[in-house]
């Protein structure tokens, strides 16, 4: 059997967040076990799973891929949307688009240190969507 529902983030600013929390709080009661999968719906943010207390991790991923994929790199073709998009949609296929979580006596099967990650890619990404789908 398949469940989808569609939540909603709110706007966050460029870089990587927690929404742990969030996704629990907008699905529906889960399954005994099963597997629930996540798809952002959107080119230019991503989904990840990492550590979920030290905030520098975070912060050192931001850092990292800023390093390693530059704003204003002069060989972009594709910059009438700014200088944050086209990084962006290469950050978002570095990272993905979708996470698969196990789920055990009716949640989601994560280790001890993990949380779920929207990694925001734009400066100013606005709100995003996440279909769910629960297959049990």
């Amino acid at each position: 059997m398949i469940q989808q529902v569609q939540i909603s983030l709110p706007a966050f600013n460029r870089g990587f967040h927690l929404i742990t929390t969030i996704i629990k709080d907008q699905l529906p009661d889960l399954p005994q076990q099963g597997i629930l999968h996540l798809f952002i719906k959107h080119t230019s943010a991503g989904l990840t799973l990492n550590e979920n207390a030290d905030p520098t991790v975070r912060s050192d991923f931001e850092r990292f891929m800023n390093d390693l994929i530059p704003e204003n790199y002069a060989g972009f073709e594709h910059t009438m949307e700014g200088p944050d998009d086209m990084p962006a949609h290469i950050k978002t296929s570095f990272f993905g688009s979708e996470l698969s979580i196990p789920i055990q006596n009716h949640r989601m099967e994560l280790g001890t240190w993990q949380g779920i990650y929207l990694c925001e890619f734009r400066n100013h990404g606005g709100n995003r969507k996440i279909l769910a789908s629960i297959y049990s």
